[in-house]
């Protein structure tokens, strides 16, 4: 009987699938993620692991695992956290979660963005303080975002569907990305591909949509925070390294940018103290997918993907194709 670990407890959707096979699965159990001693343990034997974010997959979990294993089923959209290289090696395939949840996380990118430029979570606070004494022309004033320029770093399917949104609020909106997009795509989007620097010049809002790649970790610096506007706001919905948290501290503390708006963070789940004291920033805990419909279909396709591969069929979304051919 096939036995399969899931790293943490998903959405009963994606679970149904697995438990109606009538294999032997293993859910840990608890907030918090296994520890690296009991993923070594539970793994063993396992025909497929689902896993998360939060589940460093490596060499050492693989030959904990032994050779049974054929299957890493990501339960996000990125898979940083795992050997993708040591498991094609070894014939195993990975898989992740991409498109079910590209709207959901470029609607929390506006959110961010909204929140961030209006000044939401202060009048929040204010308001349940018991401070509002009455309606001021000066309270909390806030930035426009209508008519104003977004540069959107990464303009892969999450980064297009920011710039969607962007055009009914009118907005210009620049993007960063090696790959050009299409004449026709940038025309519906009304969007213009740009260097970085141009980017970081001219963008009233910079939101970051990218991959985390060894070439573009700490790609926000120092040097690139000096180059925005000093009325600009940075949003964060993509990976936390991309962006050094000390420059970004530094940026914020020395009004380099106004604002930002943060769902990731350069060493989660710990939080910079200085971004934490910050009026003008928005936090939050990397939730950028986490409503009940998309949550749910990912379970359902980080499943499915294991259900195809124990059953002796191809899934969608393999990560490393190329382990097909062995």
């Amino acid at each position: 009987m096939p036995y399969i670990y899931v790293t943490r407890r998903i959405p009963e959707k994606g679970l149904k699938l697995l438990e109606k096979q009538g294999w032997d699965v293993y859910i840990h159990e608890g907030e918090l993620p296994p520890s690296r001693e009991e993923l070594l343990r539970r793994v063993k034997g396992a025909d497929a692991i689902l896993s998360l974010l939060t589940d460093k997959i490596d060499k050492e979990v693989f030959d904990a695992a032994g050779e049974n294993l054929k299957i890493v089923a990501n339960y996000a959209v990125g898979y940083d956290n795992i050997d993708v290289e040591e498991a094609t090696k070894r014939g195993i395939i990975v898989t992740n979660t991409p498109g079910v949840l590209t709207d959901t996380t470029a609607d929390f990118g506006w959110t961010l963005l909204m929140a961030t430029a209006r000044r939401v979570v202060e009048a929040d606070k204010y308001a349940r303080s018991g401070q509002w004494k009455t309606w001021g022309p000066m309270l909390l004033l806030g930035t426009d975002v209508h008519g104003k320029t977004l540069g959107i770093i990464g303009f892969g399917r999450i980064g297009r569907t920011v710039a969607k949104r962007a055009k009914g609020f009118d907005m210009n909106v620049l993007y960063y990305d090696p790959i050009k997009a299409d004449k026709e795509t940038e025309k519906s989007l009304n969007a213009r591909q740009v260097d970085l620097d141009t980017l970081l010049r001219e963008s009233d809002f910079v939101i970051i949509c990218a991959k985390l790649t060894p070439e573009n970790r700490h790609l926000l610096d120092k040097e690139a925070f000096k180059k925005m506007k000093n009325s600009a706001y940075l949003i964060n919905i993509a990976r936390g390294p991309i962006v050094d948290e000390e420059a970004l501290v530094w940026a914020l503390q020395n009004g380099e940018i106004k604002g930002a708006g943060l769902d990731v963070f350069e060493h989660e789940p710990k939080i910079h103290p200085e971004l934490i004291k910050m009026d003008n920033v928005v936090l939050a805990p990397h939730i950028g997918s986490a409503s009940e419909e998309t949550r749910g279909k990912m379970a359902q396709m980080a499943a499915s993907s294991i259900v195809s591969v124990l059953t002796g069929k191809i899934p969608e979304n393999i990560v490393n194709p190329e382990v097909l051919k062995k």
